[in-house]
């Protein structure tokens, strides 16, 4: 997604792409009248933001950026690209005017001066391109970019630099200020559009719909832009159904910028379509397939596409795992004042592609096979998804964690994604606001969803099976829960009945004192559940890798074998790794986790080292050397 710049407070340099002339206008404003909309106020923070979002690069460092790509020069009228279409690579201007027009998901463009009121921009700052102008978003280090919901027209010849992806990933390990710089501009304008929703995929369907939560929920924690539409009470809601659903339709749709339609899709049909779901990989083996994206899994992407791994990161929901579901993380080092899961687990996401490293999203590993098919005595494992590919890599690190337990509670099933969430996201936030809420769990998370809620729903009730939080959870949640007016603490309590309908969802929920045996029903439309965890082994379970008496991969000295020695993380079967809550004996920490991630790399080198292998990924850099 490309959208224009403007001039702040903080600088009198004029910024951006041109907007065009009033003569040229036309198109761009079908109204007519580009000040009807009023401009949003500029301050010091909104300056500071837009200059980091829109830099403008200095004629050295436009030098710097030449080695990377090529000149391309568009005639007056010409189209760098246009909504609806994947964008191939990253532009940095070199002369000329660039006029954008903003479309809605109907393809009609959207006025000039309502898309600057959207963004905070006052639009007699958008005035002309300057040289140096960066034109490009965060999608474009995947390889595989969003649909552009933006036309780029040349109003007079343009002469820029056009950067590809691989280009743009190599750029930014080169150059490292350079490269600092042209990220962070990346990073926040994916953040700009997922604060005003503008430019991913329109949901049409009711607001406390399950399918719009599930779908909602799914795109914000993959960090994709996206609007939801209530055809009950929005009225572009009933022109989209009246233009894409002319004969009734099971809701939610969901229509992207090149005016796809999707009834009601699964996670997985969602993520091909936005381009989370990787459309090929690689004919020849991976050095490494992680499956998993969670910390550990992330970490393994980063270090080892770091030094020179071929690696592919396969996750089932979404990059970040339970801790990118975390509201607030105020125990991680470095983070004095608490970073979110989501924030810290995409800057790990975007990190691993800067490396170089693949990943697919909504992926889902069916079998892992451990019978190592071998080509010329070099051992390669066969990951099988469960979409049919298959993926062949020398190792395997499994990172796919632990999932929340479904506790023993009559009914659960019926009422999962119509009251009852395992996770605690700004989605459900936005749907409990002012509303009464239980949350079931002692540890961290729950502790954590639970101070989060609080911040939004009118009474958060907080369940525990023991006597206390002491043992489970960490002493500042406790302390900030005791604190917490509206957070009530029942301790030896468990649910025995979920009371709702069909149609309407949870309405009530009865608990149990364990001690006096005093049951209570309260009405309530919202249940959490943050109990325990399952390991996440399904993959392995044709494998042979060994496990504990509760599911969770042994490794190391944990692993009982005559014949080898395994490395630390290394499991039964060699070249087959695991790291994070999915191991035995892991800490249940995000620091952990992010320990065990990086540790593994230099184990995979031991093993390669054993095999007398080099690793694909370091002789692809040695050639291109």
């Amino acid at each position: 997604m490309y959208f224009s710049p403007p001039k702040t407070a903080a600088t009198t340099r004029n910024r951006g792409y041109a907007v065009p002339s009033q003569d040229d206008r036309s198109e761009y404003n079908p109204s007519g009248n580009a000040a009807e909309a009023a401009p949003a106020t500029s301050n010091s923070a909104l300056a500071s933001r837009f200059n980091q979002m829109f830099p403008v690069l200095s004629p050295a460092e436009i030098d710097r950026v030449r080695r990377f790509g090529e000149v391309r020069r568009f005639p007056a009228g010409g189209l760098l690209f246009q909504a609806g279409e994947a964008v191939a690579g990253t532009y940095v201007i070199l002369s000329g005017r660039v006029g954008i027009v903003p479309r809605d998901v109907l393809g009609k463009p959207v006025p000039v001066a309502a898309f600057a009121q959207l963004i905070g921009a006052p639009i007699e700052e958008m005035s002309e391109v300057v040289p140096g102008e960066v034109v490009g978003e965060i999608s474009q280090l995947s390889g595989r970019p969003d649909l552009s919901a933006i036309d780029a027209r040349a109003i007079d010849d343009v002469e820029a630099i056009f950067v590809p992806p691989e280009a743009l990933r190599a750029l930014l390990v080169a150059e490292a200020e350079l490269g600092e710089r042209v990220l962070r501009a990346l990073m926040l304008r994916r953040v700009a559009l997922i604060e005003i929703g503008f430019g991913g995929p329109v949901i049409v369907g009711g607001l406390k719909s399950p399918d719009v939560t599930r779908l909602s929920g799914f795109l914000e924690r993959n960090g994709v832009p996206f609007r939801v539409v209530d055809p009950d009470q929005d009225p572009d809601g009933s022109a989209l159904l009246t233009r894409f659903a002319p004969t009734p339709v099971e809701l939610p749709l969901v229509i992207l910028s090149d005016r796809t339609v999707l009834e009601n899709p699964t996670k997985h049909e969602l993520g091909r379509a936005v381009g989370l779901v990787a459309t090929s990989f690689r004919e020849e083996p991976y050095d490494v397939a992680v499956v998993g994206a969670g910390p550990a899994g992330l970490a393994t992407a980063v270090y080892g596409a770091s030094e020179g791994l071929s690696i592919v990161v396969l996750e089932a929901v979404a990059f970040g795992g339970q801790a990118g579901a975390s509201a607030r993380i105020e125990n991680y080092l470095g983070f004095p004042t608490g970073v979110s899961g989501q924030a810290l687990m995409a800057r790990a996401f975007t990190q691993a592609q800067k490396f170089g490293a693949e990943f697919s999203l909504s992926t889902q590993v069916k079998r892992v096979d451990c019978a190592s098919e071998r080509i010329e005595h070099d051992p390669v494992h066969i990951l099988e998804l469960a979409d049919g590919r298959r993926i062949r890599a020398r190792a395997v690190v499994i990172a796919t964690g632990a999932r929340y337990r479904r506790p023993e509670i009559p009914d659960l099933a019926r009422f999962e994604g119509r009251g009852v969430s395992y996770w605690a996201s700004p989605v459900e936030a936005r749907l409990c606001h002012n509303e009464d809420v239980a949350l079931v769990g002692g540890g961290n998370s729950a502790g954590q969803a639970a101070v989060f809620l609080a911040g939004h729903a009118r009474h958060v009730r907080l369940l525990v099976r023991r006597p206390g939080l002491a043992s489970t959870m960490s002493r500042y949640l406790i302390d900030r829960i005791a604190a917490s007016p509206n957070i009530t603490l029942l301790c030896d309590t468990e649910i025995v009945e979920l009371l709702g309908t069909p149609d309407h969802g949870l309405g009530s929920v009865r608990w149990r004192n364990r001690r006096t045996g005093v049951e209570e029903q309260v009405a309530l439309g919202h249940l959490f559940l943050f109990t325990g965890a399952d390991p996440a082994t399904s993959c392995l379970t044709e494998c042979g890798v060994p496990l504990d008496q509760n599911g969770f991969i042994r490794t190391g000295t944990d692993v009982s074998s005559t014949e080898r020695v395994p490395l630390p993380l290394e499991t039964g079967i060699e070249g087959i790794f695991a790291v994070g809550d999915v191991r035995c004996g892991s800490v249940k920490r995000v620091g952990a986790a992010i320990g065990e991630g990086a540790a593994v790399v230099a184990q995979l080198h031991t093993f390669f080292a054993r095999r007398g292998l080099t690793p694909a990924g370091m002789v692809a850099g040695q050639a291109a050397v």
